[in-house]
């Protein structure tokens, strides 16, 4: 029973990143009709805001301490971080240790610019194209992006740490009596994944914004003859699916080191996760996301893999054949979504 509930556990965390990009690859899909390649890149620019605001807040200057010698009785030249020198030694050590979490107020802005800028400069002359164009324009955005990052942070993976308060273990099973610890920071993701899912949907479902935009992906053309101008409200829904994918990226830092190609990893994974839960379903995308997560955690168990093994690889595409083949639409699809 502790294995089932670990395995659970993991399932829940990487459900939950799948679950994060997919819903913003749906918000796009749902309100533009676009097929978005370049989505896996938000996720990658979004852990690399983390990245970029750690190296900020480590920016330092040297001075000499008088108090500390080398070998030779020289003295040493200590480097100072600016925010500490600002802030004091307690205050800016802090403000340095939580350099993730605040990377989530860094990253909001910037991440819905390239969400906008990237819908207006690229994306809206391919809303009437062919989804195999889409694809290929998205595809060849997110190579570039790609390339920019490595070309400017390298090729190997960057260690982000998580808050030192929220890098440790805890007993999550002493609530019900079990003995099964699990890292505090793969909690707060979670939690942190549900908290942005729930912010979207109560978004859309109770603000007059999100009703507008709610209408517009059911007929875009009567809500136009409203007098509303439903393209501006959808290059916004644009920046907010970007800002979801950027968010995902940074919180997922302290758990995998970002990377130049973490985009693409998650990429295909996020694709399927969508057509699994329906194309244009916000519900099915949460909802696929969190069951394939689970279903890949299982399939990773040495016990399952040692009877078929590399299930752990293609659990998520057996189950998606399986799940199409019974349910074409996927789980919660909409009639006539890509089915022209």
């Amino acid at each position: 029973m502790d294995a089932i509930l670990l395995q659970i556990l993991n399932g829940l965390d990487k459900g939950s990143a799948y679950a994060l990009i997919a819903l913003g690859l749906t918000l796009i899909f749902g309100t533009l009709g676009v097929v978005n390649f370049a989505h896996g890149a938000l996720f990658m620019i979004g852990a690399f805001c983390a990245v970029t605001l750690q190296r900020l807040l480590n920016l330092s200057f040297e001075t000499i301490d008088e108090t500390q010698t080398d070998f030779l009785g020289n003295a040493l030249k200590v480097k100072t971080p600016y925010v500490e020198a600002w802030f004091g030694p307690q205050m800016g050590g802090t403000i340095i240790d939580w350099a993730v979490p605040l990377a989530i107020l860094f990253a909001v802005p910037i991440m819905v610019f390239v969400g906008y800028a990237m819908e207006r400069g690229l994306i809206k002359h391919f809303y009437k194209r062919p989804h195999a164009d889409q694809i290929l324009v998205t595809f060849g955005l997110a190579i570039v992006l790609q390339e920019v990052i490595k070309y400017f942070y390298g090729a190997n993976p960057i260690q982000t740490p998580a808050p030192e308060a929220l890098s440790g273990i805890v007993n999550v099973g002493a609530i019900i009596g079990m003995d099964i610890v699990y890292p505090v920071w793969r909690i707060v993701y979670f939690f942190f994944s549900l908290l942005v899912i729930g912010g979207i949907f109560s978004f859309l479902q109770f603000t007059t914004f999100g009703m507008v935009v709610r209408a517009g992906m059911a007929d875009r053309e009567t809500v136009g003859l409203l007098g509303i101008n439903i393209d501006k409200r959808f290059t916004v829904m644009f920046g907010i699916a970007a800002a979801v994918a950027g968010l995902a990226g940074v919180m997922y830092t302290p758990i995998n080191s970002p990377n130049y190609h973490m985009g693409m990893d998650f990429l295909v994974l996020s694709f399927v996760v969508v057509v699994v839960g329906g194309m244009g379903s916000l519900p099915g995308a949460v909802l696929a996301g969190f069951l394939l997560g689970i279903l890949e955690s299982f399939a990773s168990m040495n016990e399952i893999k040692s009877i078929i093994p590399g299930i752990d690889q293609i659990i998520i595409y057996v189950v998606a054949i399986i799940i199409l083949l019974t349910r074409p639409r996927g789980l919660m699809g909409r009639k006539g979504v890509m089915e022209d």
